[in-house]
């Protein structure tokens, strides 16, 4: 199944991804089996360890070998070391069949990203890379009681969040035994994808901008940093405030809709160098269903204050 289907991915220009469960209960020679029970101990059994190690590496060996994944999902890992797994060697093996290949964080260590899953992390990940997570509903697989769907308002909300911190967003959705993707489904990824075609400028090609206390809500910004991008959590009121601003602002508009935002600078001491606080005005004839993005351009590439308000 997975070759055809890397094959049809490939003509069409897209990489090609694989989940790979370290886990695998169905194999007898794997320790773990449920929660409340295990078939043996690694430690009494070691040449039956060994047995399952020679088989998942096999594995492995077969599909970096076959197919080349341009990714690697690993799972699992937590349930034994890297010692045990023998991840540095799975690394190699797996970069033997693509050099350019990459690995997600759940191979003890050997991985190239983070991988917190299921909710936003208050804190970034510690990794210079990372991706949340995420199931469209409460289940990875497709599951008919499961109908508790997250809407589209969550489901950008989250998405903003995630890029606002330098992250990506793998968000799943199981399709039926027929291969159908629930209506529920692809109703949140259509209002995403509406969303994210109205925005792009302040998704696609930008980096992580404000540190906590300057904004009340996500931002990004430009490559060349002259391009700051306040994303509206919640679409607050006719008002929202930025705070440590240095630059100069050439101009502020509503993304995606060309409307101009007035705004005004409250408490600039002429002879002081702490900066005012600019209060905008959102112009809510333009304000989106779901999260309102203003583009603030500045005159130059982004300052900030970072202190403590001293004169």
């Amino acid at each position: 199944m997975i070759g055809p289907f890397f094959e049809a991915l490939r003509k069409r220009g897209i990489k090609c991804g694989a989940y790979f469960s370290l886990i695998d209960w169905s194999n007898p020679d794997y320790p773990g089996f449920t929660k409340d029970s295990s078939r043996y101990f690694v430690t009494s059994d070691y040449a039956r360890w060994n047995r399952f190690r020679t088989f998942f590496q096999g594995q492995i060996r077969e599909i970096a070998s076959q197919l080349k994944p341009d990714l690697w999902w690993f799972d699992g890992d937590w349930e034994h070391s890297a010692e045990r797994w023998e991840s540095e060697k799975v690394r190699h093996l797996v970069l033997s069949g693509n050099p350019n290949a990459i690995i997600n964080g759940r191979l003890q260590g050997y991985g190239d990203y983070a991988t917190p899953e299921q909710n936003f992390p208050v804190s970034r990940p510690k990794y210079p890379w990372w991706e949340l997570c995420m199931t469209i509903n409460n289940n990875w697989g497709y599951q008919p009681a499961d109908t508790n769907w997250k809407t589209p308002y969550e489901v950008i909300t989250i998405f903003a969040d995630v890029v606002s911190n330098g992250g990506n967003l793998l968000l799943d959705f199981g399709p039926r035994e027929d291969g159908t993707i629930p209506e529920e489904s692809v109703r949140v990824l259509k209002e995403l994808g509406a969303w994210n075609r109205k925005h792009a400028e302040a998704v696609f090609g930008t980096q992580p901008a404000l540190p906590q206390g300057h904004f009340y809500g996500p931002t990004t910004l430009s490559k060349d940093s002259t391009n700051l991008f306040l994303f509206l959590a919640g679409n607050p009121g006719k008002e929202v405030v930025l705070k440590g601003l240095i630059n100069e602002i050439e101009s502020i508009s509503v993304l995606g809709a060309n409307a101009p935002a007035t705004w005004k600078i409250v408490g600039k001491i002429s002879w002081s160098a702490v900066p005012g606080l600019t209060y905008i005005q959102v112009p809510q004839s333009q304000i989106d269903p779901y999260m309102t993005v203003l583009k603030v351009q500045l005159k130059s590439p982004l300052r900030l204050y970072r202190g403590e308000g001293g004169l």
